[in-house]
């Protein structure tokens, strides 16, 4: 008998789980991620002289109908600096992230930057690349 009631009460609490991991997929699909789309994923600076500024804007856009946020960005190495929004990006609204490269180090780059959001695509890589050269 008691294990008769035991298997009830298992039974009991992982049908109720089972409904109520439903009824969350349900509420989720009534409040939809925000998308953050950016306008271009890779950017060649091509040939920049040692030393010189060497500064990209990744812009994207919120496609979604909630706010967007930018949790983390990334870089694959420390030749690069970033800034991107803190505060959330409305719903149709744009913004962009900043990126810089180190010219101090000489010689051709491919580099990658990975950008984590609370977006329905939550993790996008971008990409730099160019050639620094010795000023003459």
């Amino acid at each position: 008998m008691k294990v008769q009631i035991l298997l009830i009460l298992i039974f009991g609490i992982c049908e109720s789980s089972v409904f109520s991991q439903s009824d969350n997929q349900k509420n989720a699909g009534s409040n939809p991620a925000p998308g953050i789309i950016f306008s271009e994923k890779e950017y060649d600076f091509g040939t920049i002289k040692s030393g010189s500024e060497a500064v990209h804007y990744f812009v994207f856009s919120n496609t979604g109908n909630t706010p967007a946020v930018i949790l983390n960005v990334r870089a694959s190495c420390g030749c690069m600096a970033s800034e991107w929004p803190k505060a959330p990006v409305g719903p149709g609204m744009k913004d962009s992230l900043r990126i810089e490269y180190n010219t101090k180090i000489k010689g051709t780059f491919n580099k990658t930057i990975n950008i984590q959001s609370n977006a329905a695509d939550a993790l996008v890589e971008l990409r730099i690349k160019g050639n620094v050269v010795k000023t003459k």
